[in-house]
């Protein structure tokens, strides 16, 4: 077979060539669910300069090679932000990459064990790209699912590859799909359910994101954020720089409409954050690359996304947080049959609420009452180093 040979990578070419083995390894015939990323997207989430999150992390990136060829990829992170809230020595390892191969996936998981007990931690989770504020988890349930924007996809043979080195669940993720059929309609009790909880809680209101002052809502909905998920596993505060940087990405590819805040007397108490689902205008730039004609394939895509009522369009739900001083009377549930008739409204024909914690039930619940389906589920794998 070989021998394999692990090289660490640093600086913008060797991040490039880190980045570049996705390629290497996916074709859209054999993997027809997997999606390019924008490959200058993957590179934010790995710049030391310019990404925030540095300033609390440091990251380390190798590739393996067979023959001469990249057969595999692993990051690892020392998040001293995570630590510092947990008050603990957990390491990191993600963006994950190998073919089917135990012995290549044992040398890259081996290699970034090493570097992160080198570093005095004492337990390796993952995968984290880099972390719980960002793409996570490794897919076990619904490979044959298009994946929607923002979350990972992997072969199901990745699963096997980390079962076989050890790795045990630490967590799993899970996530619901609502579809809807033309002019559909919450049924009838359900409807009755929610006349009730809107009488009882007659003080939320809810409004769209304001795109014209952008900047006020990225302030209160940080403040929401670093709140609401404070008691959370594995949640550790993001910095208002890093929150920032976040949200610039997302500006892109918000919909005002599907993106709000629920205020109670006027005051914010929670934020349900909904992206249109890019990753079918993302399928059709394979290259990753926005130059020569990426670019103008994600405008066009965009303007449809946001502004056509003719193409089928779906949205991801990957933010829902209310302060915990605004909790119970069912607000989660509010919120739930708020994003249904909103996406009816606007011509959302299917939504994927994800990543929710498997036993976070205040979260599951309402998506189970609306009759949504557990179709996808990413699992956290941790081992001590």
């Amino acid at each position: 077979m070989g021998q394999i040979e692990i090289r660490e990578v640093s600086g913008k070419k060797g991040t490039d060539e880190f980045i570049d083995v996705m390629w290497r390894l996916y074709d859209q015939k054999t993997y027809p669910q997997w999606v390019p990323p924008l490959r200058m997207s993957v590179y934010e989430s790995l710049d030391t300069v310019k990404n925030p999150f540095y300033k609390r992390a440091t990251i380390a990136m190798w590739i393996a090679y067979r023959g001469g060829k990249p057969v595999g990829r692993i990051a690892a992170c020392e998040n001293r932000g995570h630590n510092e809230f947990h008050n603990d020595k957990t390491g990191f390892y993600g963006f994950f990459e190998s073919i089917d191969d135990q012995t290549v996936a044992n040398a890259l998981f081996d290699t970034a064990k090493k570097w992160l007990k080198d570093r005095g931690l004492d337990k390796m989770q993952g995968p984290m790209n880099p972390s719980t504020n960002h793409e996570c988890g490794l897919l076990v349930r619904g490979q044959s699912q298009h994946p929607t924007i923002m979350t990972t996809w992997n072969p199901k043979f990745y699963e096997q590859l980390h079962d076989n080195y050890g790795l045990t669940k630490a967590k799993d993720l899970v996530a619901y799909i609502v579809a809807r059929e033309k002019n559909s309609e919450l049924p009838i009790k359900v409807q009755e359910y929610v006349k009730r909880l809107r009488a009882e809680n007659s003080r939320v209101k809810f409004r769209d994101f304001d795109l014209k002052h952008f900047q006020r809502e990225v302030d209160q909905t940080f403040e929401i954020y670093n709140s609401a998920w404070e008691k959370n596993w594995g949640f550790f505060p993001m910095t208002k720089e890093e929150y920032q940087f976040a949200a610039k990405d997302m500006k892109m590819v918000l919909d005002p409409k599907m993106a709000f805040v629920a205020e109670v007397d006027g005051k914010p108490a929670g934020f349900m954050l909904a992206l249109p689902d890019f990753n079918h205008v993302f399928k059709r730039i394979p290259t990753g690359r926005l130059f020569p004609t990426g670019l103008i394939k994600l405008l066009v895509g965009r303007y449809l996304l946001l502004k056509s009522q003719k193409i089928q369009k779906a949205v991801r739900i990957l933010t829902l947080g209310v302060k915990p001083e605004f909790r119970g009377g069912g607000i989660f549930a509010l919120f739930t049959f708020e994003s249904f008739e909103r996406a009816h409204k606007y011509g959302y024909v299917a939504g994927e609420a994800s990543w929710i914690l498997e036993d976070n039930e205040a979260m599951n619940k309402p998506w189970r009452d609306l009759g949504a389906p557990l179709y996808r589920r990413w699992r956290i794998y941790e081992m001590p180093t």
